[in-house]
């Protein structure tokens, strides 16, 4: 039997998760089904046809139930107006309790109003209870379950948006960002960026997403180049390798006596190798060259 997988987005821009749409016939991409999660059904929207989905995680995917329909929708948006009421009385309540270093971020009903997700941010490590907010909500919301998930600070800010730090109107988490990758300072030092905290960190405090972008290239082009402070072999002499420029495929080279000049990667080579390379193939001296010798004697 043939799988049939689809991405699914449960919210723009949201992570795509995958699901088994085998017992659903003529979706396309772009329509919005109703799926089954760990946290109840959900509304969502087609992004993708999976071709090779991998092997399935431990029970299974989970399945598509239908198709959304235009009711489905409307539901949706009745329960979405309700969200800055419930987000506005959250943080009303904070402020009354005098909770510290939590930030209300958002407040999330499931399409059909069954679930409601308050997600908060929390600057201090220490344990907050918040359960009397769960409880006063429950009460308001009776046919609703309630519940709180913390979020990282990453995530705050993709759901707060605004512009980013490079100066983009938009940053890239809310922009096109589905998930977040591990980033970390050797990533910036391989591309040669500054590591001052305000080049680096982005509105949400942490190393910036775009670090990754250009990362693997810059591994892969320094491959082929020699490291910083080695010495090499240039068409100008022997030089101390000063700088890489690796998307230029280059390096900058100090020459006793004449400074710094640029030299391409097919224009150097490590003194080391070429000291081999000497040895095994010395220069001719005095006229007795084998090759000359050779093409003499034919």
């Amino acid at each position: 039997m043939t799988v049939n997988i689809i991405g699914v987005q449960l919210n723009p821009v949201g992570k795509i998760y995958h699901f088994d749409a085998n017992t659903i016939e003529g979706l396309s991409k772009g329509d919005y089904v109703i799926v089954e999660t760990a946290r109840g059904q959900h509304l969502g929207q087609i992004v993708a046809f999976i071709d090779d989905p991998g092997e399935p995680p431990e029970g299974g995917w989970k399945p598509v139930v239908r198709k959304a329909t235009p009711a489905d929708l409307v539901l949706r948006e009745t329960w979405r107006a309700k969200q800055p009421e419930v987000l506005d009385y959250c943080r009303q309540w904070l402020k009354k309790q005098k909770i510290p270093g939590v930030k209300m971020i958002a407040a999330e009903f499931s399409y059909d109003g069954k679930r409601l997700a308050l997600l908060y941010g929390q600057e201090e490590k220490q344990r907050v209870n918040l359960n009397k907010l769960r409880q006063n909500l429950s009460l308001r919301y009776r046919k609703t379950t309630v519940e709180l998930r913390q979020i990282g600070p990453r995530d705050v800010a993709k759901i707060l948006g605004g512009m980013g730090a490079c100066g983009l109107e938009k940053r890239c988490c809310s922009q096109f960002l589905t998930e977040f990758h591990p980033v970390s300072i050797k990533m910036a030092k391989a591309q040669g960026i500054s590591l001052t905290p305000s080049e680096i960190t982005g509105m949400c405090g942490r190393l910036r997403c775009c670090l990754v972008y250009e990362y693997e290239q810059y591994v892969d082009a320094m491959k082929n180049l020699p490291k910083r402070k080695k010495t090499v072999i240039t068409p100008k002499g022997e030089g101390k390798v000063v700088n890489i420029f690796p998307l230029r495929d280059s390096v900058l080279v100090y020459l006793p006596d004449q400074g710094t000049a640029e030299f391409k990667r097919e224009e150097i080579q490590l003194k080391s190798a070429w000291e081999a390379q000497q040895k095994k193939h010395p220069p001719c001296q005095n006229g007795d060259c084998p090759k000359q010798n050779a093409s003499r004697q034919n």
